[in-house]
């Protein structure tokens, strides 16, 4: 060899060496015959230490042996290889790399072996694989979301089909989880749905799945459980978040509502489905009274229908002014006349006819509509008691009105400036308007709503506690609440 041409070599070693890529040549046997400094760098092995030896034995794990074998099919029918294949370092590990395989052909064109170039795409991979965790997965709890629950209890449901099994789908919502959030701060109720997580994760088999849907809303796949197995189930559950949550040095407690649904062999019901039954039977547990499981009924379809054509037609009965209010007094037994007129809503439904509070208030509640629905009640009656008093102005004692305000209501930002507003846009004194608050209401739970209740007494305006012993019954309630006086209820 000239001195040129060895020159010439090494320039091109050296050009080789610096690409950045593994670079490697094997003969026709399948050994080493160059290997480049980006190999060593990638597979671990030096130019010395792999000269010779046969590729596969260096670098080739057994879980990548049929890829070979494909990569030498297309070389044999005379075509380049080009893909993603997974091999091994000369410590073991294993190394996901991007690389081409192309015949190599001497001065005269005679086939002498294969070269191959190589891209450790290790970073690239780990970005996939965490991009694709972030789409499965929950990024406050770690665990599934939505989108993997549904994957995974679509896959169950398949393996209940081919072996006649059961399972069942809980749906689970911590109650009044937003009383948290807005006494300790979100970043409180974040971690307390993380321990929540933790403990729910501690509690199951390997083939279940927990799953955070969103907020405040788990879900369970529960494989060979029938009826009785789920709602035991929903109990445990139940018994394990009892023990207190402690966040910023306070104690917590939570208790939760659980909907569970059932699958079998032979039911017409696919996951998006089961989890809407789940879901249901959730809403009916909180609605009759919380802290309980409730099993999917095929009535609860009926009524999901009516409540969603309820909250259809509530929002049109809000902008159309379908409320009628009537006044109930309540009067001086001593004296006879009547101290208060307590304004009631009724819904002069178009269809229905006259329908009672019970029948859309809830989901008024739910949906926020009880905040402009309780305004225009408000206005209503303070503009009412205002007529009464200009047409008796003579009376003794004025007749005020009392008006009912839900948890919703005192929860919404600016009450205090509205209530400010209708009593001087109706002209009517503070001090002939009474705000009946429900003892459900857990002012100890809300400072917020304490402070929004001495903002409503500051203007005057009178607080009455309504139900006085349907819930608590007790008299530490009325440390935290500035009221007037109370509604007392018997059992």
């Amino acid at each position: 060899m000239t001195e040129d041409k060895e020159r010439q070599l090494r320039f091109q070693a050296r050009l080789l060496d610096a690409v950045g890529q593994s670079v490697i040549a094997t003969d026709l046997e399948g050994k080493v015959i160059y290997w480049n400094r980006g190999a060593k760098d990638i597979y671990g092995w030096s130019s010395e230490e792999a000269l010779g030896r046969r590729l596969r034995g260096l670098t080739l794990p057994e879980e990548s042996l049929d890829r070979a074998n494909g990569v030498d099919s297309e070389l044999r029918a005379g075509r380049a290889w080009t893909g993603e294949v997974l091999l091994r370092r000369k410590d073991g590990s294993h190394v996901p790399v991007f690389g081409t395989a192309t015949l190599l052909f001497d001065d005269r064109g005679d086939l002498v072996g294969m070269i191959g170039v190589s891209t450790d795409i290790s970073e690239r991979k780990a970005l996939e694989a965490e991009l694709e965790r972030r789409a499965s997965y929950d990024s406050l709890t770690n665990l599934p979301n939505r989108a993997l629950f549904l994957d995974r209890l679509q896959h169950a449901l398949a393996r209940i089909e081919r072996h006649s099994g059961h399972l069942a789908v809980l749906f689970m919502d911590l109650d009044d989880f937003k009383i948290i959030n807005d006494s300790l701060g979100h970043e409180a109720g974040d971690r307390l749905l993380i321990s929540v997580a933790e403990r729910l994760s501690s509690r199951l088999r390997v083939e279940d799945t927990v799953a955070r849907l969103a907020g405040d809303e788990f879900a369970f796949v529960l494989e060979d459980f029938a009826r009785d197995g789920a709602a035991h189930f929903a109990e445990r559950i139940a018994q394990v978040l009892r023990d207190p949550f402690v966040l910023d040095g306070q104690e917590v407690f939570v208790s939760v509502s659980i909907g569970i649904a059932l699958g079998e062999a032979g039911t017409n019901a696919d996951a998006q489905e089961l989890l809407r039954r789940a879901d249901l039977a959730m809403y009916r547990a909180k609605r009759d009274g919380r802290a309980r499981h409730a099993l999917f009924e095929e009535a609860m379809n009926t009524e999901a229908l009516r409540r969603m054509e309820t909250l259809t037609q509530l929002e049109q009965a809000v902008e159309r002014n379908e409320f009628t209010i009537y006044y109930q007094p309540q009067v001086d037994l001593a004296t006879g006349k009547a101290l208060l007129m307590e304004a009631l809503i009724r819904w002069e439904h178009p269809h229905r006819g006259l329908l009672r509070p019970g029948t859309f208030l809830p989901a008024a509640e739910q949906t926020g509509l009880v905040v402009p629905l309780g305004r225009l009640v408000l206005r209503k009656a303070c503009r009412q008691a205002k007529w009464w008093q200009d047409l008796y102005p003579s009376a003794e004692t004025p007749v005020g009105v009392s008006v009912n305000m839900s948890a919703r209501e005192l929860e919404h930002p600016g009450l205090v400036e509205d209530v400010a507003s209708i009593l001087r846009d109706t002209g009517l004194d503070p001090s002939s308007l009474t705000l009946e608050i429900s003892e459900s209401v857990d002012v100890g739970k809300t400072p917020m709503v304490v402070n929004v209740l001495k903002g409503i007494k500051a203007l005057g305006v009178r607080l009455a506690i309504d139900d006085f012993g349907a819930d608590y019954s007790s008299i530490a309630y009325l440390e935290n609440m500035p009221a007037d006086y109370l509604k007392l209820t018997s059992r």
